[in-house]
């Protein structure tokens, strides 16, 4: 049975119940999304301890085997039966000229639907179906409309399917990063400074740097030159760029003493501008430049989530001038690197996803036919050529040139996109972009767009939950503490700290002198997953050793400082 008409079904027996339980409830849309559906209301108050009650109605509307049944009506009989449901007025004005579908569950219930369902509610599988949570949405994601409560469920084909998605909901809500960040201390949000803007503590920002100074490296090794640009640009660099026309509404504007400018959304056409700002020569290309640096979106407050969705956005962006010829060895090149980045963190299992551009949408991207289709055709052949696996995705391109971009499996199996690299054919042709080739003559350079980390604030939020807050040795912001049993122990703790940096040079290790009992010492290192403590006491004094509990793995005995030193730089030498 198709799983989404059984979760379509659903949205409607939940649309069904909430009216018996709530006859003044307005009804918003209820469609199918990944793992489940959700319906949106207005006038009513539903909090999640309503939850159960909503759910059982469900099911006992589910139990009098209601057969969904399809009419089609015309504009004004529709509007007839829904003129005390505003939102259902509305959507029947947006539809075209023509009739429009009404689906009937039984006599419960009526909803303006264009089909996709289960014969009966019979065939629906009670076993496999849960009401989850309550969130807040505006009509149609616009917060200038009415703000409607969101009840979400899920549904799946089997009992065993549904009971492995609840647990793995169980473990992703442990492994949350807004909760995970707050206790660790990584980060924090200010009403004051405003939604979407975090706040990196030191603990944080030593994350941040250590993320920022691997992706340099890695795109220095293949002959990239950092650059430096300002924040705020005059409209019209991103009106030539294209940016003002595609997405104009989601930049943020600058008022001057004497002129208007934006909020960098892109650092691409600020970057055109140092290649533009002689005249190059196909002895310079490619000519390679990477910054790690903010842009702002003015993303909808409804849409901002944590680190994975903010308005200050900082990007490891990279930008490639170069002559045609050359772009398939760079794109190897490139690829190869982002292949290093992907298996330091753990995410070995991965795909690339080719996104293209929509070709029943041209206007929504820049550039003809002909430039695109040679881009992608390239692309392609790039990716065959080096047996890379991946899936054609129609649609996904950016509006300037299609892309890669690098789809991992994190620790609970669900699919995040990290990396990508973009071919871009149009933005040197608007900015007038060329180089002298070698007989003298004016050549349009290609640009490459690559980025490893993406927007570094929401992959510290993917790793979060990929490692639990457990970050591998090289990316903890501390790495080392060392417990004293007693106070009078604190200045050997104290010399031990020195002499374990001077033989692992920075390596991050700090002494906890407060007057806690070990025990409690021990907690809050295992708490704040910190991965190795030093244990200090009479024995060690005596023995010049060291006792040393690694996260997850407990107490591994006594040994040498230079013993442990040696396993330190051992793990951090991993990354290289």
């Amino acid at each position: 049975m198709n799983i989404e008409y059984i979760r379509h079904s659903f949205a409607h027996l939940l649309a069904a119940a909430v009216l018996k339980l709530r006859p003044e409830a307005k009804l918003g849309m209820g469609p199918v999304i990944e793992n489940g559906f959700y319906y949106d209301f207005e006038g009513v108050e539903i909090s999640e301890k309503d939850i159960k009650t909503i759910e059982q109605e469900v099911r006992s509307l589910a139990s009098q085997h209601l057969a969904f049944k399809k009419e089609l009506w015309d504009k004004a009989k529709a509007k007839r039966f829904f003129k005390d449901q505003p939102f259902k007025l509305e959507l029947i004005s947006d539809l075209p000229a023509g009739k429009v579908g009404i689906v009937h569950t039984g006599k419960a219930f009526s909803d303006l639907c264009r089909g996709g369902h289960v014969k009966n509610t019979n065939e629906l599988p009670l076993k496999a179906f849960s009401l989850t949570r309550v969130a807040g949405a505006y009509w149609k994601g616009d917060e200038k409309r009415p703000q409607l409560t969101r009840v979400y469920g899920v549904a799946f084909a089997s009992k065993e399917e549904h009971s492995a998605y609840l647990a793995q909901m169980k473990e992703a809500e442990l492994r949350d990063h807004r909760r995970l960040g707050r206790e660790l201390g990584l980060f924090a949000f200010s009403d004051l400074v405003g939604p979407g803007l975090p706040l990196f503590t030191p603990k944080g920002t030593r994350i941040f740097r250590e993320l920022q100074k691997f992706s340099e490296r890695l795109k220095e090794d293949i002959g990239f030159h950092e650059v430096h640009i300002p924040h705020i640009a005059k409209k019209d660099l991103y009106r030539v760029s294209g940016h003002l026309e595609k997405f104009g509404e989601d930049i943020f504007t600058v008022k001057g003493k004497d002129s208007e400018f934006v909020l960098k959304p892109m650092n691409c056409p600020h970057h055109i501008q140092i290649y533009a700002s002689r005249p190059r020569s196909y002895r310079e290309l490619p000519f390679n430049i990477y910054e790690t640096t903010t842009v702002y979106r003015d993303e909808r407050a409804g849409e901002l989530a944590g680190l994975t969705r903010v308005r200050s956005i900082t990007q490891d962006d990279s930008h490639a001038f170069l002559a045609p010829e050359q772009t398939e060895e760079l794109f190897e090149r490139i690829l190869k690197q982002i292949q290093k980045f992907v298996k330091a963190f753990q995410l070995t299992e991965y795909r690339i996803r080719l996104s293209l551009r929509d070709e029943k949408n041209p206007s929504s991207y820049l550039g003809d036919k002909a430039t695109w289709k040679k881009a992608q055709t390239e692309m392609e052949r790039i990716l065959k050529r080096n047996k890379i696996p991946y899936v054609r995705a129609e649609g996904e391109a950016a509006f300037y040139g299609p892309k890669m971009d690098f789809l991992a499996k994190d620790s609970l199996g669900r699919e995040v996109q990290i990396s990508t690299i973009q071919l871009d054919l149009n933005l040197p042709e608007r900015f007038s972009l060329t180089y002298t080739g070698a007989k003298g003559e004016e050549l349009r350079p290609v640009m490459i767009h690559s980025a490893f980390l993406g927007s570094i604030e929401r992959f510290l939020g993917v790793l979060i939950e990929h490692f639990a807050g457990a970050f591998p040795l090289w990316l903890s912001p501390e790495q080392v503490w060392i417990l004293s049993v007693s106070a009078k122990f604190n200045s050997l703790a104290a010399k031990t700290a020195q002499e374990l940096s001077a033989l692992v040079p920075g390596i991050r290790v700090s002494v906890r002198e407060n007057d806690e009992t070990l025990g409690k010492k021990i907690r809050e290192g295992e708490v704040q997953k910190i991965p190795y403590l030093l244990i200090l006491g009479s024995e060690e004094k005596k023995a010049k050793t060291v006792s040393v509990r690694k996260r997850g793995k407990g107490d591994l005995g006594t040994m040498k400082l230079e013993v442990f030193a040696a396993r330190l730089s051992k793990e951090l030498d991993l990354l290289k």
